[in-house]
């Protein structure tokens, strides 16, 4: 029996098995689609089918500056403990070299693109590594600067990872300067990078926030509106020195913000350097975790056996 290249894509969408091993398993059974799956699972590979229904919310931030080069991704597995081993952290560096050297434009790019030091794609990788390490692994985000200078950061061993993009003059290393900024990322995550990034509906709020404080305030509520306003619009430094970076108190030294810092420390290495743009990942924000009862599923497990 003949079988298609919709065929292969089918077979991979139901058992999350490699391109390669589907296109095989549908030759070793002539095209049969219940036997092939039957030809996988007696392989092995199927079993990835069903780690690939679980949640992964754990996993790695990771991000690193190769020739010029920066690249950060977020891969995710079900458990911290996978994600401390050695061959998983070997993959997320290599899904990390695929997006250097292959520049994909998404996710499906990144899996149709090159696994390094193999002949197999990213997405044919996947489940070999998800049979190796035991448990569902995603790929879920990743970003890529080619231009300017990017410096990378990832903290506690992959919980955050930070790229932040300079325009450097001047021929000085900022290294370091970079590096500082992305452990201010890292540390406060602030909403915006400069003032100037603040949309007018944000302002409207927060001006409308700080004139209902004064509406509540008894010392404030009797003055008249449109002094409310002004005053609410005066405040609103307050807002930029929480929430925008550039503005942010220097973690380092809390008496400059962090652009007076970034400025001050070019000009005394001889150049200059402008804050173009960062990318912050947290491991697993943003997932809905599936929350366990030990206690009940024990339970459950000792019913089920009586």
């Amino acid at each position: 029996m003949a079988f298609t290249a919709a065929d292969v894509k089918k077979l991979r969408e139901m058992t999350n098995v490699g391109m390669m091993d589907c296109k095989k398993a549908l030759s070793e059974t002539d095209g049969d689609m219940d036997k092939a799956i039957e030809w996988l699972r007696e392989k092995g590979l199927a079993k990835a089918a069903k780690k690939a229904e679980r949640i992964a919310a754990e996993g790695m931030a990771y991000a690193a500056v190769n020739n010029g080069i920066g690249v950060i991704v977020e891969v995710n597995s079900e458990t911290d403990f996978a994600a401390k081993a050695p061959v998983f952290v070997d993959f997320v560096e290599s899904i990390a070299k695929a997006i250097e050297i292959s520049a994909p434009a998404d996710l499906d790019a990144l899996k149709n693109a090159n696994y390094p030091g193999t002949d197999k794609t990213v997405g044919e990788m996947i489940p070999e590594k998800v049979m190796v390490i035991g448990e569902n692994l995603q790929i879920r985000r990743f970003a890529r600067f080619d231009k300017n200078t990017s410096v990378s950061y990832v903290h506690a061993g992959g919980k955050i990872g930070v790229l932040v993009n300079l325009e450097v003059s001047g021929g000085i290393d900022a290294t370091q300067i970079g590096k500082d900024i992305a452990m201010q990322i890292a540390a406060l995550n602030p909403r915006f990078w400069d003032k100037s990034d603040v949309t007018a509906d944000v302002l409207e709020e927060e001006k409308k926030i700080l004139v209902a404080q004064m509406d509540n305030d008894p010392k404030m509520a009797s003055k008249p509106q449109q002094v409310k306003e002004k005053i609410a619009s005066g405040k609103l430094n307050k807002f930029y020195e929480e929430n925008c970076l550039l503005q942010q108190s220097f973690v380092k030294d809390g008496d400059v913000t962090v652009e007076q810092y970034m400025n001050s420390a070019a000009k005394a290495l001889g150049g200059s350097v402008k804050f173009v743009n960062a990318i912050r990942y947290e491991k697993g924000e943003g997932i809905e975790k599936k929350q366990e009862n030990f206690a009940e599923e024990v339970a459950a497990q000792m019913n089920m056996t009586k």
